[in-house]
């Protein structure tokens, strides 16, 4: 049996330089040379997980396909992988913890006083293996959080250790890092990457690779001083440049050698990947044919990565419809506010797509938007929140039930939108919530067939409230289709309105943005971003 290797990767002098990317990226160069690769996330938060984490501080909760909770960098491996991850994929200290604690409640350690090294790390570092039992050639590992920070001090333990135990020849250690260009010096500056590495020394992790992130390019000498201070080799210390896309990522840094360095030092003999199609699709992003504008109707719009999977698959189906995708955030609050100004926000965009969320702030500007585009027959998109209010608002501009609503916001005469039967006695349990992945038959002859090609597919829900079955008739009876439902028929997964009453109208209850890849673009964003092209 082939001997497992190990990735890690962590970062220095500041948060946000691409740790996700890279691995992503990683990832990537290596499966195309014809490896086995997983990546998983160790965040240092003391959190289970980020699905009670606001998006407005955490950004986007990421779903699994078995229903895990997961950070948003998940998604970049998903992406660039194209693999789905799981819940293995990603651990936190909240997880670390309560496992230790479980154990230790248990009786697990036979008495003896409970600490960080040894409990706590030999968690994290079973956690670091335990996907090698899916039979990887390499297992990628980014750990969260800057080096320096205390959060992160367990997992960088865990990390030494590790790679003392695993030996240089199955584990070696990148460290990215920011080389800041000084403007008004002209020049750019090497301490911070030398004062991060020194702090790792510290802990006792000599770094294999350096990725210096920086806006200017790194002079050959300019390498040489950071290999030599950072006692690296010197085609070891590799530059980051600002990319135009996450996408050039990878072939930038295949330029750079990246993945021969790390397979010279693992010592593994591979093919050459080829990077064609990768290339193309890229080529096709950096060089639109056209563009379009489309509103994002939300209520997290001050921070866009509580959207990164649906932003992201807009790049994907804009580059597959040779377009670039212009994204109009529309603040639901403002229409709420003022919604005599709807035509007026709403101006210049080609579609609009509703997005999901939880809770009250901000539906009705939603549903006026919804109404908006329906009568206005322009492009729409509505994705788990977004079906639910394209139905209060179908159910009481069409159907004429005056004060539709969910029971989630307001109980009225008319809950179009409620909690089922069947879910009801798992409510006072706690776990009425659908997450990870679900079947649904799309009926043939819809829009919905027309985008998926295909009657049995399977997308990911992150939600509680459903379509309430008592009103389905009169949806119908008004002519709204009800185009994708559960196998069992007991659940609407997707609405939409005949074609010949709207050019483009479409929801799902489940969140067709976590399957979007670069190759493969979601059928739903594909064929949105074409209506929108053509309108």
């Amino acid at each position: 049996m082939k001997q497992t290797k190990y990735i890690f990767l962590t970062g220095g002098v500041v948060s946000s330089l691409g740790k996700g990317i890279t691995s992503a990226s990683l990832g990537l160069l290596l499966k195309l040379r014809g490896l086995r690769v997983t990546i998983q996330k160790l965040d240092p938060y003391i959190n289970v997980d980020p699905g009670t984490m606001s998006p407005i501080q955490h950004g986007e909760v990421f779903v699994t396909e078995d229903g895990a909770e997961t950070d948003l960098d998940l998604g970049h491996y998903e992406r660039f992988l194209d693999e789905n991850m799981s819940k293995c994929n990603n651990t936190t200290t909240g997880q670390v913890y309560n496992e230790v604690i479980t154990k230790e409640r248990r009786g697990d350690y036979l008495g003896a006083t409970v600490q960080v090294i040894p409990h706590i790390t030999d968690e994290i570092k079973r956690r670091m293996t335990a996907l090698s039992k899916g039979n990887y050639d390499v297992i990628i590992t980014e750990i969260g959080g800057t080096v320096g920070d205390i959060e992160s001090l367990p997992f960088l333990e865990a990390l030494r250790q590790f790679m003392h135990e695993a030996g240089k020849i199955n584990s070696i250690c990148i460290h990215l890092t920011l080389v800041p260009y000084i403007k008004a010096a002209g020049e750019i500056k090497t301490k911070p990457t030398q004062h991060s590495v020194k702090q790792l020394l510290e802990i006792g992790i000599q770094p294999d690779i350096l990725i210096c992130r920086s806006e200017q390019v790194l002079s050959k000498e300019a390498k040489a001083k950071i290999a030599l201070f950072c006692n690296v080799a010197p085609e070891s210390v590799m530059q980051a440049l600002d990319a135009k896309s996450i996408y050039s990522v990878p072939v930038n840094l295949h330029n750079e050698r990246f993945d021969d360095v790390i397979l010279q030092k693992l010592n593994m003999k591979t093919v050459k990947p080829n990077l064609s199609n990768w290339q193309r699709a890229v080529h096709k992003i950096l060089n639109p044919k056209k563009e379009v504008s489309i509103g994002i109707c939300g209520k997290y719009n001050s921070v866009p990565d509580a959207y990164k999977s649906i932003m992201e698959s807009f790049i994907h189906a804009g580059a597959h419809n040779e377009v670039k995708v212009n994204l109009k955030w529309i603040d639901a609050e403002a229409i709420e506010r003022e919604p005599n100004k709807t035509k007026e926000i709403l101006k210049d965009i080609s579609g609009l797509l509703v997005c999901p969320g939880f809770g009250e702030r901000g539906i009705e500007g939603k549903i006026m938007a919804t109404k908006y585009v329906r009568e206005n027959k322009i492009p729409f998109l509505g994705i788990c929140l977004g079906l639910q209010c394209a139905v209060i608002e179908y159910a009481r501009n069409v159907c004429k039930l005056k004060n539709a609503n969910s029971t989630e916001f307001k109980n009225s005469r008319y809950n179009v939108i409620d909690i089922m039967e069947y879910q009801k006695s798992v409510v006072l349990k706690g776990a009425s919530m659908r997450l990870g992945s679900y079947p649904c038959i799309v009926e043939k002859k819809t829009l919905a067939y027309i985008c998926y090609k295909k009657e049995f597919i399977n997308e990911r829900h992150r939600h509680r409230y459903e379509v309430n079955n008592l009103y389905r008739k009169i949806l119908i009876d008004h002519n709204m289709k009800l185009s994708g439902l559960s196998p069992d028929g007991s659940l609407v997964e997707i609405i939409e309105l005949p074609q010949k009453v709207h050019p483009f109208f479409i929801a799902s209850q489940f969140h067709p943005e976590f399957k979007s890849r670069l190759i493969r673009p979601q059928p739903l964003f594909r064929e949105f971003v074409k209506a929108c092209k053509n309108y």
